[in-house]
């Protein structure tokens, strides 16, 4: 591979995932500082705490379109292993913006964005662990940290090597996101879905 595309894809891929369009859309759309409130991350989970539920949709969307659509427009033009590059380096910059001092999401949309559009099967069976454990525990941390493990490992099963080394790479990333939410787990202190707190 050259140094060249790969600074490209690593570039590219790191300044669109450094958007962080739920502080924008939050801002834009008069709901403040959403760092001010909830787990204080600029990911959807924490702009549906404004109450706004469609901007909380548009910024999962656009969040999961950081590693998606960047990683296919990167394969398209210089080639798919680049695109690989691209959206983990989107979920760098999504979890690690410069904008923000370094302090982003956690990051499980922009890691299901880059998992539909580059190795879609993966991405179906990660949604599935996801809401299975979900909906069995009520535990959305969980269902995210299991759909990380579960399909790093289905993608070194039946994905390409550079596409399961994009996998593992953004599902340890998620991994060290989500290092508070472990511990709650652990001590049983985990908030499940509905309930406040």
């Amino acid at each position: 591979m050259s140094i060249t595309p790969i600074l490209i894809a690593l570039l590219a891929g790191y300044f669109l995932g450094a958007i962080p369009f739920g502080l924008l859309l939050a801002k834009a759309s008069g709901q403040g500082d959403i760092r001010k409130i909830g787990s204080g991350n600029i990911g959807a989970t924490n702009v549906l705490r404004t109450g706004r539920k469609d901007i909380a949709a548009l910024t999962l969307l656009l969040d999961a379109a950081k590693a998606g659509v960047t990683g296919l427009v990167i394969a398209h033009f210089l080639g798919q292993p680049y695109g690989y590059i691209a959206s983990a380096a989107a979920l760098i910059g999504h979890c690690y913006p410069i904008w923000l001092g370094f302090k982003g999401g956690k990051g499980v949309a922009t890691f299901f964005g880059g998992l539909f559009a580059l190795v879609w099967p993966v991405g179906i069976f990660a949604a599935v662990v996801w809401l299975a454990t979900a909906f069995i525990t009520r535990l959305s941390s969980l269902g995210a940290l299991l759909a990380c493990v579960f399909s790093s490992v289905l993608a070194w099963l039946i994905s390409p090597v550079a596409a399961a080394c994009m996998v593992t790479f953004m599902a340890v990333i998620i991994l060290i996101r989500h290092r508070e939410n472990i511990t709650r787990l652990l001590k049983g202190q985990e908030s499940k879905i509905g309930q406040k707190g």
